[in-house]
């Protein structure tokens, strides 16, 4: 793997954070820090009443892997229930760890294929998408 880490498509991404203000009133909100980096993510969610993303706000202090991993769950998080994010999760963290081949099912995430031998930089990719199926389970009890 030889891609260049910090791609152009990454530096887009972590430029253009859907959502990038928090939600005056969430239904639930969960913030997750990254203990190596110190990257953070806050997650707001509001959701419909069958239990699906209907609204979204998010403060994100990271570096640009999580930035632009923020920038993708983000922009298609409305409408997906909560199981469906936990699903995405748990498939980016499998990919991460190298117990999965293929990236998650969620639209963009094969750009991080250079960061798979960069341990370091797993925790702020996940962010985001832990935060944000958190919020979503949270919202709907």
């Amino acid at each position: 793997m030889n891609a260049p880490l910090y791609n152009t498509q990454i530096l887009r991404l972590a430029a253009e954070i859907p959502f990038h203000e928090r939600l005056a009133d969430p239904a639930a909100s969960v913030e997750k820090r990254s203990p190596v980096c110190g990257s953070r993510v806050t997650v707001d969610v509001d959701v419909d009443g069958e239990g699906r993303v209907a609204a979204v706000g998010m403060l994100v202090r990271a570096c640009a892997l999580g930035q632009a991993s923020a920038s993708l769950m983000g922009a298609h998080v409305v409408g997906r229930s909560a199981d469906e994010i936990a699903v995405a999760r748990d498939q980016l963290i499998a990919w991460l760890a190298g117990e999965r081949d293929a990236p998650p099912d969620w639209p963009g995430m094969e750009i991080f294929a250079p960061a798979l031998v960069h341990r370091g930089r797993h925790a702020a990719i996940r962010l985001a998408f832990e935060a944000a199926a958190e919020a979503a389970a949270g919202a709907q009890r």
